[in-house]
């Protein structure tokens, strides 16, 4: 039961007096270096407290974006002293995909990245990397993280109360479909 204890822990974090602070955290270091989606704590949050939406989704993507930020700068100025730990995650066949993304599509690439369930953090330190420019850079990110985390806040604050409990029912159904369907999307992503 993997999932049913995370799902726990989250709706015991998005009840807590203290849940905001857990959300700039979390949404902070999930853009360079946390291994989980900032949504895993941010949905919970709109389900408990789903008049905070658009709050919720507001620091959420401020702090995301200002993550994005630092991931960038780590790309650009430290990449020799974070591959070793890249390597070590498993993220380098991850961060060349991204490196051919952005010579594909440029600074769509972030935008990409910012929207989609992607780890939004290889996205960032690639951008470094690669001495994408600045400005561009926190634009996108700002427009992609917003319209990401707005869109799953507003959906979660009107549906996700009436849903909660089939959520909670089937938790680790669910829970393995999101990998699943990842796997699926990196693949076909990859081969097609």
């Amino acid at each position: 039961m993997i999932f049913a204890g995370l799902y726990n822990r989250a709706m015991g974090w998005a009840e807590h007096p203290k849940r905001e602070r857990y959300l700039v955290g979390v949404s902070l270091f999930e853009s360079f270096i946390f291994p989980l989606p900032t949504a895993l704590l941010m949905i919970p949050m709109v389900i408990a407290t789903p008049d905070k939406a658009i709050r919720l989704a507001t620091i959420t993507t401020l702090m995301s974006v200002f993550g994005a930020a630092i991931g960038y700068l780590l790309g650009w100025g430290a990449m020799s002293v974070i591959e070793p730990w890249i390597t070590e995650m498993g993220w380098l066949p991850q961060l060349e995909s991204a490196r051919l993304e952005f010579v594909k599509y440029g600074v769509l690439a972030v935008g990409i990245g910012a929207f989609t369930p992607a780890p939004f953090k290889i996205f960032t330190i690639t951008a470094g990397m690669l001495s994408m420019s600045f400005i561009p850079f926190l634009l996108v990110s700002l427009v992609g993280r917003a319209a990401h985390f707005y869109m799953i806040a507003l959906l979660m604050a009107w549906a996700g109360p009436k849903m909660e409990p089939v959520v909670r029912k089937y938790i680790e159904w669910l829970g393995w479909a999101v990998i699943l369907l990842a796997v699926v999307g990196f693949l076909i992503h990859k081969y097609i």
